[in-house]
């Protein structure tokens, strides 16, 4: 028992569960059920601040009296017994990640690095932007799958840092402090207090649908169905969370989901933006019956992919951390399984940790032809 108590303390950490002791947020959800919230558009809903409470903010996309579990449920996970994928854990494999950061740093365009769990690094002409930073391992019992295999300060600076949320695999103070004093962060409201230790000199919070641009490229907030918490005694929600579009300079529009469970109004994001590249997080999507309220599965993400109508496709959030029941090399597996299924595996860009996708000349119209991989 005591090992299933220090497993929950770290997965609501890091926020896949929390236990119920913030009855407000979920009276203020239950207060909107019934309401006419599912009929808005989401540029409405965002517009009316329906997602804003007195204390912070709350999920309008699930409104069930306990959105992310409780204690019991992570209890009935933990000694059910039933867990299919455990013989596969022997197969894991510690990978350190290596990067050929000079074949980054003299590509002249665009450029997709995925480097590990959900951190990516997107060279957009002449600026990076750096997404999730995570360099480190995770509090408690979480094995670490895909340690640094290269020095930090051999990396590219990022010009801006995106975070989606506030949970402990997508915040990591560590990863950021070094890049406080130049680089610029854009994060969904309420993240000022967060990073008021580290101090970032530059610091703009948006809310969904609010946007910030150098001149050169444009960076939107939008929704996503998920959640966030830094403190399991406060309670979630004191932060809000999101997606990204991104506006590139090269040309290209990028998606980035972040954390999310499926939702329909993905369908209005497609409709409302031309998108070339979505990147979807995948992992920790098993057992359904837990995970489907925070996190996509692989079938989800096709069907988010497809009302998206974007021209491609990206996963990341796996091989790090198993924050899950699948093992960390399940996700990319799955994903192909479901994408050959549905006719789509040709829009899949299989990066792998350390790999960079590095975009042609001429754009998206020779995407195929010119796009190419390079490992470390």
């Amino acid at each position: 028992m005591r090992s299933i108590t220090v497993y929950a303390a770290a997965l609501c950490a890091i926020g896949i569960f929390f236990p119920t002791v913030a009855g407000d947020s979920f009276s203020a959800a239950s207060s909107l059920q019934g309401s006419p919230v599912e009929a808005l558009h989401l540029a409405d809903l965002a517009q009316a601040k329906i997602h804003h409470r007195p204390q912070g903010f709350l999920n309008p996309f699930n409104l069930s009296p306990h959105p992310h579990g409780n204690p019991w449920e992570m209890i009935k996970w933990k000694l059910g017994g039933r867990n299919l994928f455990r013989p596969f854990y022997a197969d894991e494999k510690v990978t350190p990640v290596m990067v050929d950061w000079q074949k980054v740093k003299d590509h002249r365009g665009l450029s997709i690095t995925f480097i590990k769990h959900a951190t990516v690094l997107i060279r957009d002409m002449d600026a990076y932007l750096l997404v999730d930073p995570i360099f480190f391992g995770l509090p408690g019992p979480i094995k670490d799958h895909t340690p640094l295999g290269f020095r930090m300060e051999d990396m590219p600076r990022p010009d801006f840092i995106l975070i989606t949320h506030a949970h402990y695999d997508h915040l990591d103070k560590r990863s950021l402090q070094p890049f406080a004093p130049e680089a610029q962060f854009i994060t969904p409201l309420g993240h000022r207090a967060i990073l008021d230790d580290i101090q970032p000199v530059h610091l703009t919070e948006l809310d969904w649908f609010e946007s910030f641009s150098d001149g050169q490229r444009e960076i939107i907030l939008l929704p996503s169905n998920h959640w966030s918490m830094r403190n399991p005694f406060k309670g979630p929600n004191g932060s809000l969370w999101g997606s990204y579009l991104v506006r590139t300079a090269a040309g290209p529009t990028i998606y980035i989901a972040g954390d999310s469970a499926y939702f329909d109004q993905f369908k209005e994001i497609g409709n409302a933006f031309p998108i070339d590249l979505a990147i979807f997080n995948l992992g920790a999507y098993e057992p359904r019956w837990f995970m489907a309220r925070s996190h996509m599965n692989p079938a989800e993400v096709v069907q988010a992919f497809r009302d998206l109508h974007a021209r491609r496709l990206m996963i990341v959030h796996w091989g790090t951390f198993r924050l899950g029941e699948e093992p960390v090399h399940f996700p990319p597996q799955d994903m192909r399984r479901e994408l050959e299924k549905a006719g789509l595996l040709d829009r899949l860009i299989p990066l792998v940790h350390g790999e960079t996708l590095l975009l042609g000349d001429h754009g998206l119209n020779a995407w195929a032809a010119e796009a190419t991989t390079v490992g470390p």
